[in-house]
């Protein structure tokens, strides 16, 4: 079995992994089964009240999960797949846990082609940085700090960008965290 195949068996098993995006390495479970997202909150030691996001692979999976406006929708299409998380609407089968009890979910789609191979098989997963709260986040295997002892599968991508993405509220006309492409997000918000 390769490690990509033991990645989807351990997802689909609501356990944990590790993955390569075109920013930093995510810690990867099930978005939908909530035992499986509150399991990656107690791996980070991350706060409850804090969203995770969701990593799937293109923008048609995306609205199955989310209910992007059109500005929101032709913003994706302008900056997805990329180092971006766009905030919209979230649906029903969405679960509380993820969100942190809020209407919206932050929808990632890396650009990177492990990760993309990975979200074709399995998705949406959470989307999150494969690091213990408050500690530097991975650019490299070695670099993981004790999390991936939690993850039953660490995929390895070499080295990655090193810069969490920018999380961006397209229909607020607000950049929340500036990463990767922030001036361009920027510019494109101001010119809508």
């Amino acid at each position: 079995m390769s490690d990509l195949e033991a990645a989807v068996e351990a997802i689909e098993s609501g356990e944990l992994i590790v993955y390569p995006t075109e920013t930093v390495y995510g810690l990867g479970a099930d978005a939908l089964d909530p035992e499986a997202v509150t399991r990656v909150f107690e791996a980070k030691g991350r706060s409850r009240d804090e969203p995770i996001s969701m990593a799937v692979p293109d923008l048609n999976t995306a609205i199955e999960y989310a209910a992007p406006t059109a500005t929101e929708r032709t913003f994706m299409h302008e900056f997805l797949p990329g180092p971006v998380t766009v905030l919209t609407e979230r649906r029903e089968m969405v679960p509380d846990v993820l969100t942190a009890g809020r209407e919206q979910v932050g929808i990632r789609v890396p650009d990177h082609p492990l990760a993309l191979e990975l979200l074709e098989r399995v998705a949406p997963i959470t989307a999150t940085s494969a690091n213990v709260s408050g500690k530097s986040s991975a650019c490299q295997v070695p670099s993981l700090d004790s999390i991936s002892d939690d993850a039953a599968v660490v995929l390895d991508g070499g080295e990655t960008g090193g810069t969490g993405s920018t999380v961006v509220d397209v229909e607020a006309g607000e950049i929340y965290r500036r990463g990767p492409d922030a001036d361009a997000i920027e510019t494109w918000l101001e010119s809508r």
